[in-house]
């Protein structure tokens, strides 16, 4: 259900051992667990239990300095790095424990981790300028309307009358947008891939983890995933009243009643998220592509149906 697709990549596993060991002593051979267009990850055993190492594209470098600062300042929320390079793009990260999906992605698990991601979010606004200076992908709702005009433009995986209904849509999204603008809520980082295979838990801790889909946006389109997932793997109805609790847990920490600005954020962020797997699309190999756009249609159709 990720964009993701295996392809082949390239890392010296003598020099990123080499690496982890000026760390982590006593740190055994590195194993491959996953192998992606934007990163490979290995796991490697320790006298102190197991850590990942993840050396990432060049097309993703931005994810390394991007989970180091947010490892810093959000400890209980993030993954732990314990080293970085950003210059070789390699990540070191502390074992987090299972991700959710091993538990069948529980919507109370959710309810618990909401409000620390939200917390995350309006403390990192403060820093959209060095995220940005570092590479992280600018979607914020300014660029929106001219990013839906590309996507527009693009061979998308759809038929012609839904091509035609896309392109009719420009004019009411760029209105849209502009109520987004005017809602008193402005951008900060946001995951993007936020669902049952990127939050793990450790007994009663969550952290997320996997910030190479992340970008400059509106802060509420992160949960556009996460309902996805619990519709989709969860089966939970559009009435169920999980979605509503899990959207004022998520609001709390933002103080104000922003009910209307998230729903509007849901329509909005559905479309910035087809945006941002076209740019993920333009960056994989012509045979990639196919396997690729069977998820990227789902997508796409279900950004049409907000």
């Amino acid at each position: 259900m990720g964009r993701r697709r295996a392809s082949l990549s390239v890392v010296d596993v003598d020099e990123a051992t080499t690496w982890i060991q000026t760390v982590v002593p006593n740190v055994g051979p590195l194993r491959l667990v996953q192998i992606e267009p934007w990163a490979s990850v290995f796991a490697a055993d320790t006298t102190g239990g197991v850590v990942w190492f993840k050396a990432c594209a060049p097309t993703h470098a931005f994810e390394v300095p991007l989970t180091a600062s947010l490892s810093c300042r959000w400890r209980r929320t993030v993954a732990d790095v314990l080293a970085h390079d950003a210059v070789r793009r390699w990540l070191l990260l502390a074992d987090a424990g299972e991700p959710l999906r091993r538990v069948g992605n529980p919507p109370e698990r959710w309810e618990a981790f909401l409000p620390a991601y939200a917390e995350l979010q309006i403390g990192e606004s403060s820093h959209v300028e060095e995220h940005l200076r570092n590479g992280v992908p600018d979607l914020r709702v300014e660029h929106l309307p001219r990013l839906y005009d590309q996507l527009t433009r693009a061979n998308l995986p759809l038929d012609g009358s839904e091509r035609a209904t896309l392109a009719a849509f420009g004019a009411r999204f760029e209105e849209r947008c502009s109520q987004l603008a005017a809602g008193g809520i402005g951008p900060s980082v946001q995951h993007d891939d936020l669902h049952m295979n990127n939050v793990y838990a450790k007994g009663d801790e969550l952290r997320v983890l996997d910030w190479g889909d992340a970008s400059i946006g509106h802060p509420f389109f992160s949960l556009f995933e996460v309902f996805r997932f619990l519709a989709e793997v969860n089966r939970l109805p559009p009435e169920d009243p999980w979605f509503a609790r899990l959207r004022d847990a998520y609001l709390e920490p933002w103080g104000d009643d922003v009910r209307d600005v998230f729903d509007l954020a849901q329509v909005v962020g559905g479309y910035a998220h087809a945006i941002a797997w076209l740019q993920q699309r333009d960056q994989l190999p012509e045979a990639q592509r196919p396997i690729f756009d069977d998820s990227f249609s789902t997508i796409l159709r279900l950004a049409m149906r907000c």
